[in-house]
């Protein structure tokens, strides 16, 4: 079944079909409209800059930590199932209202590197996967440390605790595999 779709932006004849209804009022921006649409899954995926509204680093990292002992799942951002690493962090900015990548390797693009040495509470640590040698993200975490303490971070750990754990950055094993620090949170909110 052909049918024509007529605004001031376009003309479109398409199939009627679930394939291209999920093209067209799923992916397609709002061009005719002036409010802002929820990101398509493509756009999530495709963040560079993180908008952290009025949450705070504090608040963020307290929710995080409430979330210890959260059973690890690959591929999950269900906190009644579980986590993985990339689930777990999107799980927590999420609850604030703040749009996140999904993936641990589409955070590589996003916000603000920073040195480790800057590193403080609220910002981001990605690391490669468990084969330190494969320099692509594949692992991340927040950090949950304040300047002056020991490095620590909150993740969805697939390892021996296969939980949401917070670890000490400081070990061979995560120094190897560390890439690098992200800030999301501006200085007017950092602590």
């Amino acid at each position: 079944m052909i049918k024509t779709v007529s605004s001031a932006v376009c003309n479109l004849q398409y199939t009627m079909n679930i394939r291209y209804k999920y093209i067209l009022f799923g992916l397609l921006p709002c061009i005719a409209c002036h409010h802002k649409k929820p990101l398509t899954p493509y756009e999530a995926e495709h963040i560079t800059h993180i908008e952290t509204g009025k949450t705070t680093p504090d608040s963020l990292v307290n929710f995080a930590c409430s979330l210890a002992g959260t059973p690890y799942k690959y591929g999950s951002t269900d906190p009644k199932e579980g986590f993985d690493c990339s689930g777990f962090v999107t799980y927590v900015f999420k609850h604030f209202g703040i749009m996140v990548p999904r993936t641990s390797v589409d955070f590589t693009p996003v916000q603000h590197h920073i040195s480790l040495q800057q590193a403080k509470l609220g910002d981001l640590i990605l690391f490669t996967g468990t084969d330190s040698a494969n320099r692509v993200v594949g692992h991340m975490g927040i950090i949950s440390s304040t300047p002056g303490e020991p490095l620590r971070f909150m993740h969805a750990s697939s390892g021996k605790s296969h939980s949401v754990v917070e670890t000490d950055f400081h070990t061979p094993y995560y120094e190897a595999r560390y890439i690098k620090t992200i800030r999301i949170f501006g200085d007017s909110t950092s602590r």
